[in-house]
């Protein structure tokens, strides 16, 4: 999630967070075939040196959502699946389980 400055900032470029801004509460990934390494492996080190609190893989492939949250400099995965509810640290209100997520229903 981004602040309205920073949504207004990158709307009218590449969505590419550079290390002079702020970063995101939260990234979400959602998983491709083309794309599974990078998003389990490569992100987690991107976005620590971001320092995001907290970035969300959605996996279609293997029908779970993983939870990775920064604490202190590493990040902790918790992974979700059918009706568990997503817990997030940065968004402890959220109440979505991954049906919901995967599917996009209210």
């Amino acid at each position: 999630m981004l602040s309205l400055s920073q949504w207004r900032e990158l709307r009218n470029r590449e969505a590419v967070i550079e290390l002079n801004e702020p970063p995101p509460l939260l990234v979400v990934e959602v998983v491709s075939e083309s794309t599974k390494t990078v998003d389990y492996r490569a992100k987690r080190v991107e976005y620590n040196i971001l320092n995001i609190p907290e970035y969300w893989i959605v996996d279609l492939l293997s029908n779970k959502v993983t939870v990775f949250t920064l604490i202190e400099e590493l990040y902790e995965p918790a992974e979700f699946v059918g009706s568990d509810r997503i817990q997030s640290q940065i968004f402890p209100e959220l109440k979505l389980t991954v049906e919901q997520v995967l599917t996009a229903q209210d």
